[in-house]
């Protein structure tokens, strides 16, 4: 950054960027919030519900910690930066672009950029390290919040009766007792996603280490990409048909049960779930045998869901590349290509992951014959099924 160091924040002003970002929630709730207290539609059990400016104003105050008082000019002298400085935070971070006139911040805000400023001065990070890691709590917070608010949202629904709207309305009233709890929870599992990142980082699976050469020369199109990890994509079949012939809360239902039944076997397989789009997963996981039964258990698992369809799967251990909570590489690419070729319930490998799981009896492998496959030529899939063992057992 650009200015002489000035005194931290708080200590709890870390959070303060967070917090900032949660205040969205207030215009998350309803798109255009004029309209809805104008015209707030009638509720099938409990009659129109009145929503007025000042619950909003209560609830912003709540959220930012206090009232907007200071422009953004105010911010960045008050950090000792320049104003393009902060607007490359503010930006990363997703804040939407403000005039010079907009009386849009609070001390919080001054005392959460200044907390990211002092990290760049200390040498602790570099600006473009501080700007990437803000960018990634931007991105994060900001999709759950809106993932938090829906759910509740579906739940008022649901449970209580209320149109869509009026279930809007109602949460502005009873966000507020959830806002410490909601909090609470994040930062708890902040601290634990951490702790498992740095028992991965320090105490790397042995098993990973060992066949992270296996069957390899090292003129692979991933080689020279850090990460040997294993690349798994799970598909719906049938999902684009599927979604035509429903209404909106089946889909959302359909869509909830994947993501759900995804994450809990993919964290309990001791993988990780890089995203969802979609009717599609993608993970990654630290072995090729871990990987492989997280592979297998999602096949079983959507095969015998009565409510969801079968779907295809793919597992490719390789080298990736991480970037902002993302992996590319080849490795992605070929596992993506395999994922299109597997039938209903079917889990495919390429034939280099095959040989590092050939002698373990807790698997069964099936070559097939070789596929031109778009961007790598000539590949030899083989089909991947349960040997030995029960597999990944949910509670």
């Amino acid at each position: 950054m650009d200015a002489p160091s000035i005194g931290a924040g708080q200590p709890d002003d870390a959070l303060g960027a967070a917090v900032s970002t949660a205040s969205k929630a207030v215009w998350q709730l309803q798109p255009d919030m004029a309209a809805a207290v104008d015209d707030a539609p009638t509720s099938s059990v409990t009659g129109p519900i009145e929503l007025d400016r000042e619950s909003i104003r209560r609830l912003e105050r709540e959220l930012l910690g206090a009232e907007r008082t200071l422009k953004r000019r105010d911010i960045a002298a008050g950090a000792g930066v320049s104003l393009l400085s902060a607007r490359k935070l503010w930006r990363a971070m997703g804040f939407p672009n403000i005039g010079d006139d907009d009386v849009a911040f609070t001390e919080k805000d001054l005392h959460a950029l200044t907390t990211i400023i002092d990290m760049v001065r200390q040498e602790q990070l570099t600006e473009d390290a501080a700007i990437s890691i803000t960018r990634a709590v931007g991105q994060m917070t900001d999709r759950m919040v809106v993932w938090q608010i829906e759910a509740i949202v579906e739940e008022m629904v649901a449970q209580r009766g209320l149109t869509d709207a009026d279930a809007r309305k109602t949460l502005v009233s009873e966000l507020p007792d959830l806002l410490e709890p909601l909090e609470k929870t994040l930062v708890y599992a902040w601290r634990r996603q951490m702790n498992a990142a740095v028992q991965r980082l320090a105490l790397r699976a042995e098993s990973g280490l060992i066949s992270s050469e296996a069957g390899r020369d090292g003129d692979e199109q991933d080689a020279p990409l850090p990460l040997a990890r294993a690349v798994g994509f799970a598909d719906l079949v049938s999902y684009t048909s599927l979604s035509r012939r429903m209404n909106e809360r089946t889909l959302a239902q359909l869509v909830q049960r994947f993501e759900n039944k995804c994450a809990e076997i993919i964290s309990v397989g001791g993988g990780r779930l890089v995203k969802t789009i979609g009717d599609e997963v993608l993970y990654i996981a630290e072995s090729p045998e871990a990987g492989a039964e997280i592979s297998l258990a999602l096949a079983k698992a959507f095969t015998e869901d009565e409510f969801l369809p079968s779907a295809r799967c793919s597992l490719v251990w390789g080298r990736v590349l991480s970037r902002l909570g993302d992996i590319y590489g080849p490795t992605v690419n070929l596992a993506a290509r395999l994922t299109a070729l597997a039938e209903p319930g079917e889990v495919l490998v390429d034939s280099a992951t095959a040989a590092t799981l050939e002698h373990n009896e807790k698997f069964v492998l099936t070559p097939h014959e070789p596929r031109q496959v778009r961007g790598f030529g000539e590949v030899r899939p083989v089909t991947l099924a349960r040997g030995t063992g029960t597999g990944i057992v949910l509670d």
